[in-house]
């Protein structure tokens, strides 16, 4: 099994694998052309992100500066608007439905490492390396996600649902609500 495959079922992985280091520098490099752009350059805009992303929907916006790991584990559907300094660690899939409105300083996390610094530093070849595995995230239909706010690994965020500025989304939420806070907490259903 490779380190890649390895990645997208959760099991630990070397991050720094040859195969995952080409992906990682192939999405630097697109990242730094796409962050360079000018707000005009429509069409150049659409071809990067198209071979950035795993898939793009039509009318998808992403506002510059724009950050992630891999970009080819991003899956995000029509019309949805990702505004400035977004942070998408997809070492898993994040997948985001269409109509999505995603506020400035949103990060999207899907790595995560053992909670003990005895389990989760190794040593290797004479360093230290570390432990990381990664959990997808799933973001439904039609949702708000307020500035600054987190999305943790492993989470799936239902349909039409709102999440508050700063919130720290650690589990599940269901379809229909008004949810903030850190942790983040179903407020009431709209």
């Amino acid at each position: 099994m490779t380190e890649k495959e390895k990645m997208l079922r959760g099991e630990y992985y070397n991050s720094r694998d040859t195969e995952l280091l080409a992906m990682y520098h192939n999405a630097r490099r697109l990242l730094k052309e796409y962050n360079n752009l000018d707000s005009d350059q429509g069409e150049e805009r659409e071809r990067i992100l198209s071979d950035l992303f795993g898939k793009k929907g039509s009318g998808v916006w992403v506002e510059i500066p724009f950050f992630c790991d891999y970009g080819t584990n991003i899956h995000i559907g029509e019309n949805t608007f990702v505004n400035t300094n977004c942070m998408f660690l997809d070492n898993n899939r994040i997948t985001i439905g269409k109509n999505g409105l995603i506020a400035p300083y949103v990060q999207i996390y899907t790595a995560s490492h053992p909670l003990k610094a005895s389990e989760r530093i190794v040593e290797k070849d004479g360093g230290s390396a570390y432990l990381t595995s990664s959990k997808p995230v799933v973001i439904g239909d039609n949702v708000w996600i307020g500035g600054n706010a987190i999305i943790c690994p492993g989470v799936t965020i239902g349909d039409n649902v709102t999440i508050g500025s700063g919130s720290v989304v650690v589990k599940d939420l269901p379809d229909n609500v008004l949810a903030m806070g850190n942790p983040c907490k179903v407020v009431r259903n709209i």
